[in-house]
């Protein structure tokens, strides 16, 4: 099992651009960023929409029956709807590579985006511009940085810093799966009564340990300043070829992923979003057993949609545990040292 990034399926890769005030104070100067998810030519891409107040951008093109059926890049951002402008500097950026639909006298890249409600953490007009989207695109690479960068500079995690995480697992099959996030969650990530996260085979995963009743208490009473209006958003790749509707159903069962982790979520104050990219470099062999009345993807698509769920868990995770401390909003490392070994 891989545990790394996203950029494990080959082709993907990831940029960031943020600005973070070091003098920022919790409602003033600049806490915001831009996430950009570059997919190779010809992915295939599809959405989860779960939240009840979801900030997007060319959601629907991504429905299995409309017409456009490959994603040039995905967009993760700040600045609530003000951060849908991040996705015109993408735009700008790819059409520079030559990437999009070719049309007549030129291409239109697809560029789906979604955002988080940061704006509170930072100075409400301190959000991301078409300049973000551009440098975060022409920074993408293979190695992703994780914790407070891009668009999660201005996340938290209820009352703790949130971030950007990512994660990785290799099936048996060969197939690859990975999931970047950005937690901004007003669910919990870890459980207050015990400090430590939600699913206990995670808890040893990440070398967890019961921290103190000190510890544990100081959650607590932090847990009561938590605010509602808040949201995740992920996406989920793999290396398998899937058709339109695979690659949402892909989607589907990895934003499972954030209930594992994060509670409550999908509620109707946030806009908890999942995007999946399919780049089909990997042919799936179909199970024999497969009646004719099915799809030949059906049951390698049950194990995939599987793993981009326990990828997305794990991402959640890294997210939390790699922020540091912006805007006044305090990290899990901070408030619960003790889960870590240090000051138990």
């Amino acid at each position: 099992m891989n545990t790394g990034s996203i950029a494990d399926v080959a082709g993907i890769l990831v940029g960031h651009h943020h600005r973070l005030d070091d003098d920022a104070s919790l409602g003033s100067g600049w806490a915001c960023g831009t996430t950009v998810i570059v997919a190779p030519p010809g992915t295939v891409g599809a959405v989860d929409v779960r939240g009840g107040a979801p900030g997007s951008r060319e959601t629907d093109l991504l429905d299995p029956a409309n017409s456009v059926r490959h994603v040039d890049a995905v967009v993760l951002t700040g600045g609530s709807a003000y951060g849908l402008a991040a996705a015109d500097g993408v735009m700008t950026w790819l059409e520079e590579q030559g990437r999009g639909v070719a049309m007549d006298g030129g291409v239109v890249p697809i560029v789906p985006a979604a955002v988080i409600f940061d704006l509170p953490v930072g100075g409400w007009a301190c959000r991301p511009t078409a300049e973000f989207g551009y440098a975060a695109a022409s920074s993408a690479g293979a190695e992703v940085a994780v914790g407070t960068v891009g668009a999660g500079v201005g996340a938290r995690a209820a009352v703790l810093k949130g971030g950007v995480g990512t994660a990785s697992i290799t099936l048996e099959s060969g197939v690859t799966v990975g999931a970047i996030v950005v937690v901004n969650s007003a669910g919990n990530v870890v459980d207050p009564a015990t400090g430590l996260p939600w699913m206990s085979h995670l808890v040893a995963e990440f070398g967890l340990v019961a921290p103190p009743a000190e510890q544990i208490a100081a959650l607590a009473a932090l847990d009561k300043e938590s605010s509602p209006l808040n949201t995740t958003i992920a996406v989920v790749a793999t290396d398998a070829a899937l058709s339109p509707a695979g690659c949402r159903r892909f989607a589907v069962a990895a934003q499972d992923g954030l209930a594992h982790t994060i509670r409550p979520a999908h509620t109707p104050l946030d806009g908890d979003t999942v995007f999946a990219l399919a780049t089909g470099a990997l042919e799936l062999q179909p199970d024999p057993d497969t009646p004719a009345s099915m799809a030949p993807e059906t049951k390698p698509l049950a194990a995939i949609g599987a793993a981009g769920a326990d990828c997305l868990a794990r991402a959640v995770l890294v997210a939390v545990f790699g922020a540091r401390s912006a805007a006044g909003v305090p990290t899990y490392r901070e408030v619960v040292p003790g889960a870590f070994g240090v000051g138990a």
